[in-house]
């Protein structure tokens, strides 16, 4: 016997417009670790990350009258999140550094593997890191969410409001600048 489809998340939208609490509870436990990752790899501050993320899911409280699906509601909800990233940058003006003490944090982690081992692994990811820094926003952008969220290409253009050439574009791009920095 087949196991029951899971409901969509678009018919637990529409069913959560219409007073369904359980179907927002659903939503938000299949949603929040991605999209809270998402801001804390933008933004690479967590109290942040946390003010902006309570700010993204109070926006999808509010609009859940006049709700429709015109498109995923991952995608919408990520068109959420990035917009109201524009909107933080745009308001400072920069983008942090991140912690000085980064390298010492991650030093500090326990693990069983040889030192040398760590600090080899370290570094490769410390390097991939800083490459992916030195990237614009826009490619980074499109980066993060196509490896870290899995979205397709057609839904990341729905979220950053370009076409779908222009997202692959912002991909190939940002490979190529990784492979350099990473491949000398």
């Amino acid at each position: 016997m087949d196991a029951p489809a899971l409901p969509t998340d678009e018919s637990l939208m529409l069913a959560w417009a219409e007073g369904d609490l359980r179907a927002f509870e659903t939503l938000y436990a299949r949603h929040r670790n991605r999209l809270y990752s998402f801001l804390l790899r933008q933004l690479r501050d967590a109290a942040l990350a946390d003010e902006m993320f309570q700010d993204v899911w109070q926006r999808v409280i509010a609009a859940r009258a006049g709700w429709q699906p015109e498109a995923a509601f991952t995608t919408w909800l990520f068109r959420i999140a990035h917009n109201r990233l524009n909107d933080h940058w745009r308001a400072s003006r920069h983008r942090p550094a991140a912690p000085g003490d980064a390298d010492e944090r991650v030093a500090r982690m326990s693990d069983s593997r040889t030192p040398e081992t760590q600090l080899s692994d370290f570094e490769q990811r410390r390097r991939l890191q800083l490459a992916m820094e030195q990237l614009p926003d826009d490619q980074r952008t499109v980066l993060q969410l196509r490896l870290e969220q899995e979205l397709s290409l057609e839904e990341i253009a729905e979220i950053t409001g370009v076409g779908r050439e222009t997202v692959k574009s912002r991909l190939r791009y940002a490979m190529d600048k990784l492979r350099a920095e990473l491949n000398p």
